[in-house]
């Protein structure tokens, strides 16, 4: 597809949301920290889930309709309400934004604006994310903290930096206790920042472009299952909201796919048998040289932008392996994602960029302070900790001053994997489990191996605030595993 194509396809998509915008197993037992009936207004929900659904590649892979930025503006209406959306070939009840389990694409370039008339028609409180964008945590933000509550409306307003790296970002409620039903019921969208052909040689700008968004759920009727939901349990996989769709690509074409994990709390161990990914930003930062891999871990919250070249002529799968997250964790089964295609007149392979883009090195830079972020659950894996400490918005449990850089060792005293996430900065891995790490580029979601220890610093940038940290495996934080940061002048 030409630039020009693709360009068209966009207007088009943004014209569609336009129109619609008007108009496994678990070793312990691991429940949302909900104990209250459904986010909407179905039935509680303790029975089991359904088998996970499989479905043969019948349908082309659909990316998202795009709502655009222009003239440095991205003006745009959400409306939360739970509705019954086609999915998986069955008409289920699902967690919406405007209508759809696949919510427009938010596209924009570094420096814009974007406003958001938030609407909530929910019957219970929700808030809005931009997960790992650079960007006040303050006001009419990227505000955690904020409650819309059933029946209001809320407008967002977002001033992104010059210096917002290109990549790929997602949206997603956080309201404390609430994060988990709410996402795994269906609300998560992509956010994608321009930028990253800058860095890409000249024929390999304006290649075909697909968003590969990483979204489950766990069914039960005719209903998403949004309370008491156990991590393990079977779990269907979709793409783009898509059952196993259909990927098609040219013998030796680079396609640009944008994979993003925007579920709750479930892992992605994603490969393609027998053509690599090669990674040229993770979680929205562009990388500073670009690397291959076979397969990728990829947790709840995570990105990664890789190129893709068609193999030879015929068909494969792009799987997700079989993934054990720790003798406290959760064993998840390998699974197709999505059906690879590869057909048409072949194409001679395009050289890939060796040396990408600039990133930032926090090697030498002088340490200000140094903390210790301590992961811990109970027993059971009802409740989980930091500092052994729950969550409580009123308390702050680590402070910054605004232009420093402090190192964090995160240890994980457990016997599961927990995620890192921090809001508002990115930071940079320096060492897992002692062996110091190779610096791609900056980070905003990274996993800590079981009874393991990760060694990060952050350079506070721009914002002033208060704002959180977590564990990313969303059941975890609304059970706890959070905490506040306040980042002072």
């Amino acid at each position: 597809m030409s630039a020009q194509a693709r360009r068209t396809l966009t207007v088009i998509g943004s014209a569609l949301a336009a129109l619609a915008l008007a108009a496994g197993c678990t070793t312990h037992t691991e429940m949302s920290a909900l104990e209250h009936p459904e986010v909407s207004t179905g039935p509680l929900q303790t029975v089991s889930p359904s088998p996970a659904l499989t479905a043969r590649a019948t349908q082309d892979l659909r990316d998202p309709v795009q709502i655009v930025s222009r003239n440095g503006l991205l003006r745009t209406r959400i409306v939360v309400e739970r509705k019954k959306v086609r999915l998986a070939g069955r008409d289920l009840w699902a967690l919406t934004y405007n209508g759809m389990y696949m919510p427009p694409t938010l596209r924009l370039r570094p420096g814009d604006r974007m406003v958001i008339s938030f609407e909530n028609e929910l019957d219970h409180q929700t808030n809005l994310h931009v997960h790992g964008m650079h960007v006040s945590p303050a006001g009419h933000a990227d505000n955690v903290f904020l409650k819309v509550e059933p029946g209001k409306t809320f407008t967002y307003e977002y001033t992104f930096p010059k210096s917002l790296e290109p990549g790929t970002y997602w949206y997603h409620p956080h309201p404390h206790t609430l994060s988990t039903p709410q996402t795994a019921g269906g609300m998560s969208g992509l956010i994608v920042v321009d930028g990253l052909d800058t860095y890409l040689p000249a024929p390999l700008r304006g290649i075909t472009e697909h968003a590969v968004a990483l979204k489950d759920f766990q069914l039960v009727g005719d209903q998403i299952k949004t309370s008491h939901l156990k991590i393990g349990a079977p779990t269907t996989r979709t793409v783009n909201g898509q059952l196993n769709p259909r990927i098609r690509i040219r013998p030796g074409e680079t396609q640009l796919w944008r994979l993003a994990n925007i579920g709750a709390n479930i892992f992605y161990k994603v490969t393609l048998p027998g053509t690599k990914f090669h990674i040229v930003a993770q979680d929205g930062y562009p990388v500073n040289r670009v690397y291959s891999v076979d397969s990728m871990v990829i947790p709840a919250g995570a990105r990664y932008d890789v190129l893709v070249q068609g193999p030879k002529a015929g068909v494969s799968q792009l799987r997700t392996l079989p993934y054990n997250s720790g003798k406290a964790g959760n064993q998840f089964p390998e699974a197709t994602l999505a059906t690879v295609r590869s057909e048409g007149e072949p194409m001679r392979p395009a050289a890939l960029p060796t040396a990408f883009a600039p990133v930032d090195d926090l090697t030498k830079e002088a340490v200000a302070a140094r903390k210790t972020v301590i992961f811990t659950e109970n027993k059971a894996g009802t409740l989980f900790y930091i500092n052994h400490k729950q969550f409580d918005h009123n308390r702050i449990d680590f402070r910054a001053k605004l232009n420093t850089v402090q190192e964090w060792t995160i240890k994980n005293d457990s016997d599961e994997v927990h995620s890192f996430h921090i809001h508002t900065n990115d930071f940079q891995v320096m060492s897992i489990n002692g062996a110091p790490q190779v610096n791609y580029g900056l980070r905003d979601t990274v996993d800590v191996p079981p009874r393991g220890n990760m060694v990060v610093r952050i350079r506070f940038l721009d914002y002033p605030g208060k704002t959180v940290l977590h564990c990313h495996i969303l059941n975890h934080e609304d059970a706890g595993m959070m905490a506040v940061l306040q980042i002072d002048k």
